[in-house]
Formats: structure tokens, C-alpha cells, sequence
């Protein structure tokens, strides 16, 4: 199959030589977050298999996850790589990302899903809010024209793919008859490896390939890390965050508009740790 002609966009579409150097060249917060995404977007392929394996049997979704996500995940990592490398051709992004995998891959077996169909579905829907929230707050940090092209595109797959796991999520939560405690458990459990594994690793390794002297020196990666976390969790968009993760749960209206505002307010605390 000739995937450019179902990709909502294609990295050919991005004229990288229209890049504006100068304005993102000497921003060391947004390599390091551009640079971690890639590595995490690049390692799509694995967790694909995983997920295709997991579904064994239901074709539709199979079929989606095959032809479509994987290669809108795989698109997202080869495009940030290849503006990472524009930008910053000194940065060895090869190096980083294999010692990256490394440590990554490990983490991303079958045994790390949820056992139930449906609660796995519950947890993709907090994998996708989350990097639906990391790129829009990236949209809204960026002032370089082809990066907010970038990241636009990233954006709008992220939302849409968050609604196909969130339908396949509705069939199964009806098969399975799922309740809402059930669902939370799922939805936090996620919510914690989110926050303790993916971003930190992706940083730590961006930070090791660029600071081999201080590796594994915790305070030294805080130090320049942190800014850049920082940064990102003023950008984080808390009320579409909050909105997207309550959507699993399923909760009456007034329930709903109760619990959004108090969770918003410390919703930049849901992917990122200082």
C-alpha cells in the first residue's frame, strides 16, 4: 500500500529548507522536548505489534492500528527527528535514540498492557491525551513557522486518534461491562507509567547524548531538565486535558462540570514531574 495517499499529511509536505534557524537554534528547553518526543515517536513500530497482538481477532481495529496509526506514529517521529537534525546537526540523534531503546524497548512488552481488552482501550485514551496536550502546548510555545506547521499536524493526529481508541474503547466497556472503578484504576495506573517512564527516560537519554560527563548525576540533569518541564507544564492546555481524561468514566453531567475545574487547575501535574 502506497501509505502517502491515506496519511492525513506527509513529510514531504514540510519544506525543511524554509526552516527559521535563528529563532529556535539557541532555545535548549525546546530541543530537549523535541528531541525526547522524537525518541518516544520513533518506537512506535514496537508497541504497535503489541497492541495488534493484544487485539488478536478483531480485525477492524487491527486493520486501523496496522495501516493508519502506526504509520501517523512513525511519520511523527521521523519528522521531529529530521527537524532536530536541521536545527542541531551536532546532536548525534542515532547514538541517542539506540541507547534510548535500549532502556525504552524493554518496558514495552505485552505484559505492561492491561489484561482487559477494554481497560487497555481506557489506557490509550490517557497515552493519547497526553501527547495530544504535549503537542498543542508545543503548538503554542513555537513561534518558527515550520515547526507550528509540525506540530499542528502532530496535534490534530493525536485528537483524532484518541477518538477511534475511544470508540473501540465504548464497544468493549459494553462487552465487558466495565464499571467506573474499574476504568479509574486503568486510567491511573497509566496515568503514573506516563509520568515516571516515558518522558524521563527520553529526557535522560536526550541529556546523556549531550552531557555524557554528567550522566547519571540526578541533580546535574535536574538542573537542565527541569526548565524545560517547567516551560512545558505552563503551556499544558488543562481544561482539554481534563475533559479528554474524564471521558472513559463516563460521569453524569453535573458530576462532570463539578470535577473539571479542581482537576484542571492541577492538571499540569498529570504528565510531568519537576
Amino acid at each position: 500500500m502506497d501509505y502517502s495517499t491515506v496519511l492525513p499529511w506527509t513529510l514531504e509536505s514540510l519544506n525543511f529548507a524554509n526552516i527559521d534557524i535563528a529563532r529556535v537554534r539557541h532555545d535548549e528547553n525546546l530541543f530537549l522536548l523535541l528531541c525526547s518526543a522524537s525518541f518516544v515517536e520513533s518506537g512506535s513500530d514496537l508497541y504497535t505489534s503489541n497492541l495488534i497482538e493484544h487485539f488478536d481477532g478483531d480485525l477492524e481495529l487491527q486493520g486501523w492500528l496496522r495501516e493508519h496509526w502506526e504509520h501517523e506514529e512513525l511519520q511523527h517521529g521521523r519528522a521531529l527527528a529530521a527537524y532536530v537534525r536541521h536545527v542541531w546537526p551536532e546532536f548525534d540523534w542515532d547514538a541517542g535514540f539506540q541507547a534510548f531503546w535500549k532502556d525504552y524497548g524493554a518496558l514495552c512488552t505485552n505484559e505492561q498492557l492491561e489484561p482487559s481488552r477494554g481497560l487497555e482501550l481506557a489506557a490509550r485514551c490517557v497515552v493519547e491525551t497526553g501527547t495530544a496536550s504535549l503537542y498543542r502546548a508545543l503548538n503554542d510555545i513555537v513561534d518558527e513557522p515550520v515547526l507550528k506547521q509540525l506540530t499542528n499536524h502532530i496535534k490534530s493526529d493525536e485528537v483524532r486518534h484518541f477518538k477511534h481508541f475511544y470508540q473501540a474503547f465504548q464497544r468493549y466497556r459494553e462487552q465487558e461491562k466495565l464499571g467506573r472503578y474499574k476504568v479509574f484504576r486503568a486510567i491511573l495506573r497509566r496515568l503514573n507509567e506516563i509520568r515516571n517512564e516515558d518522558s524521563d527516560i527520553a529526557l535522560r537519554h536526550v541529556f546523556n547524548q549531550c552531557y555524557p560527563q554528567h550522566k547519571d548525576d540526578n541533580a546535574q540533569f535536574h538542573k537542565v531538565a527541569g526548565p524545560a518541564q517547567a516551560l512545558l507544564r505552563r503551556h499544558i492546555p488543562a481544561e482539554m486535558t481534563v475533559k479528554m481524561l474524564l471521558k472513559p468514566l463516563n460521569l453524569p453531567p453535573r458530576l462532570q462540570q463539578a470535577v473539571e475545574k479542581p482537576l484542571a487547575k492541577i492538571s499540569e501535574k498529570l504528565f510531568l514531574q519537576a
